[in-house]
Order: structure tokens, then sequence, then C-alpha cells
């Protein structure tokens, strides 16, 4: 099932790289995803931003953009557009008022409710072809990279 070892003398296959092969999963959930989930009108990260707030009573735009591991300058602009839907309250933080703090609205946890099963199954579709014990693999083997490399990534804050 794994890829054969890359010899230092011949270049690597595409479809044996680790990066195209992530990027092209990647591309076919959120297509997965858009399909299923247009009726929302929530992108793939909004819908992250809202279950990140809906896992916490506030939160402030950067510890929201380090927990999605987006840069703070594309979170900002889909809180702002979340916000313009009505979906989070965002406002100056009662501890620090240079940041910004952000909750879910009555409104963002009734859309985020009715969204879950469309969620749900394009989560499903990405991996449907897979065995139960396949899934499990591949959920634990990518979990596993991105724990390794989050100390890595943290070094250079995203911004």
């Amino acid at each position: 099932m794994g890829a054969p070892e890359a010899s230092p003398d011949r270049v690597w296959p595409l479809f044996e790289r680790p990066g195209f092969l992530a990027r092209r999963v990647h591309q076919i959930h959120v297509s997965l995803f858009a399909e299923l989930c247009a009726p929302f009108g929530v992108t793939p990260v909004q819908y992250s931003l809202l279950s990140a707030l809906a896992d916490r009573e506030a939160a402030d735009q950067t510890t929201l953009s380090r927990i999605v591991a987006l840069d703070r300058t594309t979170t900002t602009g889909a809180l702002k557009r979340l916000e313009a839907r009505g979906l989070i309250r965002r406002g100056t933080s009662p501890t620090d008022r240079r940041s910004q703090s952000c909750s879910l609205t009555q409104e963002g946890r009734a859309l985020l409710a009715q969204m879950e099963a469309a969620a749900r199954q394009a989560h499903e579709a990405t991996v449907e072809m897979l065995s139960a014990e396949e899934r499990a693999l591949l959920i634990g083997a990518m979990k596993k990279i991105v724990g390794a490399h989050a100390a890595r990534q943290s070094k250079f804050d995203l911004d």
C-alpha cells in the first residue's frame, strides 16, 4: 500500500508525492463540501471557525487563527463575513482592549446545527472508498503528521 522508496538518483513520481496527494485530497474534499453545503453559503474555512467557536464560549481572533491553522488576515476576513451575516459577534476583548473577542450568535449555532449532516456527508464522501480500518489509519497518520509539524509551524507564527 505504501509508496516505493524514493531514490536520490530518480525523480519522485508525481502521484507518489505526499504534498501532491495531500493537495488533491484537499481539493476533492473542498469540492464535495461546496456541493453538499452550498445551501448554507458557508465555506470550509468559515465552517471550521464556526465549529471552533461552538467548542468554547468565546475566543479572540489570534486564538481562532491558531486553532484553524490560518494566518490572522485570512481569519479576520472570514470572521468579518460571518459577522456581517449575523452568525458571530465580535467585540473588544474584556481582558485585552487590543484584541477582538468572538462568539457564536443564536443564528450561528442554528446554522451550524442545520448544516452538520451535510458537512458530515462531505467528510464521509471524501473517504467512502476506504474501509473502516483504512480510515482510522489515514486519520491517525494525518494527525501524526500535523502534530509533528505543529511545533515547527508555531516557530513561524503563520503571519
